[in-house]
C-alpha cells in the first residue's frame, strides 16, 4: 500500500539500526516544549524504523519542538498485513496507556492504513484522550478494491485469499486490509462480513455505538490530508471521507452525501457543523509530502 513512500524512502535494512542511533541523537538536541505530546502511526508494509515513519516523525518534532514517538504496531510490516485491525488497535492501544507522557492528551498523526488504526484507538481505547487526529494519505471512508501486496514473499499468497473472497473468515482473521475493505457493489456483503469499517461506522448498532460516537466527535480537530497523485487509495476521496455511492464505481461524492455523514452515524457531521475539519489537498503521490507542506498543513493543529 505504501510503495511511492517506500521508495522515496528506502534504505538498506542493516541501515536500521543507524537510523534509530541517529534519531535518538537530533532528539536529544532538539529543545522540547512543554506543549501537547504527540505519536505517529505507521500504514502498512512500514514500520517505526524505517525511512517514511522516521521522515514524519523526526520532522514534526523539529518543527514543532514536541518530543513525538513512532508507535510500532505488532511486529511492524509483517502484522501490518497479517494481524487483523480490532487485534492491531488493541495492541496500540496497550501501548498508548503505557506512555506516561500522553496521560494528559496527546496529538495523533496518522499515516496510510495507521488511521485505520487511529481511529479504533480515538473510538474504543480507554486511554488518554486524542485531542488532534491528523490523517495523511488515510483510507478512511474504506477502500474500494483490493490492495497490490507489492514484491513480498507472501504475494501470492495474499492475492490468492483475497481471490477467494475478501469477507471469507480467513480474509478477515488474517488479513488486515480485509477490514476495511468496502466494495460498492456489494455493500450487503461488506455489513455481513466485514468485521472492522461497519463497526467503527456505527453502520451496524451494538452497545458501544453511543460512546464511539462521543469520543469521535469530542476531537478538538479533524485534520484531513489528500494526494492528488495518490494511486493507492481508491478512490482518492476516501482520504477525505469521501466515498463511491452503493452500486456505483463511476464517481466519488464528497463526505457530506455519504449516509454515514448524513446519518451522523459516528460523529462526522458533528465535527463538521462545528468547523473542527480542516480539509488539504498536496500534489504529491501517496505519503510523498515535502517539508514546506507539513510546516503549512500539519504543524499549526499539533499544538
Amino acid at each position: 500500500m505504501d510503495q511511492s513512500m517506500a521508495n522515496r524512502f528506502s534504505l538498506p535494512i542493516s541501515f536500521s539500526h543507524t537510523i534509530f542511533v541517529l534519531q535518538l541523537i537530533v532528539f536529544s538536541f532538539i529543545p522540547f516544549s512543554s506543549s501537547t505530546p504527540f505519536i505517529v502511526l505507521h500504514g502498512i508494509s512500514m514500520a517505526c524504523v524505517d525511512g517514511g515513519s522516521t521522515y514524519y516523525t523526526m520532522t514534526l518534532s523539529s518543527m514543532t519542538k514536541v518530543k513525538g514517538q513512532c508507535v510500532e504496531v505488532g511486529n511492524g510490516l509483517f502484522d501490518s498485513w497479517m494481524m487483523p485491525m480490532n487485534k492491531q488497535v488493541a495492541d496500540a492501544c496497550g501501548k498508548v496507556k503505557r506512555m506516561p507522557e500522553l496521560k494528559g492528551g496527546y496529538n495523533m498523526v496518522a499515516l496510510s492504513q495507521g488511521n485505520m488504526v487511529g481511529r479504533g484507538v480515538i473510538e474504543e481505547c480507554d486511554g488518554p484522550p486524542v485531542k488532534n487526529f491528523i490523517s495523511v494519505g488515510g483510507p478512511d471512508a474504506g477502500h474500494a478494491s483490493t490492495y497490490p501486496c507489492g514484491k513480498f514473499p507472501w504475494c501470492n499468497t495474499i492475492g490468492h485469499f483475497y481471490g477467494m473472497g475478501v469477507y471469507n473468515d480467513f480474509a478477515q482473521t488474517h488479513l488486515a486490509p480485509s477490514g476495511y475493505i468496502k466494495i460498492p457493489s456489494d455493500i450487503p456483503g461488506y455489513l455481513k462480513g466485514c468485521r472492522y469499517l461497519p463497526r467503527l461506522n456505527n453502520e451496524i448498532k451494538d452497545k458501544d455505538s453511543a460512546l464511539r460516537k462521543k469520543k469521535f466527535s469530542s476531537l478538538e480537530r479533524l485534520v484531513l490530508v489528500l494526494f492528488q497523485a495518490d494511486t493507492i487509495i481508491l478512490p482518492q476521496e476516501s482520504s477525505w471521507f469521501g466515498y463511491y455511492p452503493n452500486g456505483d464505481f463511476s464517481k466519488a461524492v464528497p463526505m457530506q452525501q455519504t449516509d454515514v455523514y448524513k446519518k451522523d452515524l459516528f460523529g462526522l457531521q458533528t465535527l463538521d457543523k462545528a468547523k473542527k475539519i480542516k480539509f488539504f489537498k498536496v500534489p504529491g503521490f501517496h505519503l510523498g509530502i515535502t517539508p514546506p507542506e507539513i510546516q503549512k498543513y500539519m504543524v499549526p493543529y499539533m499544538t
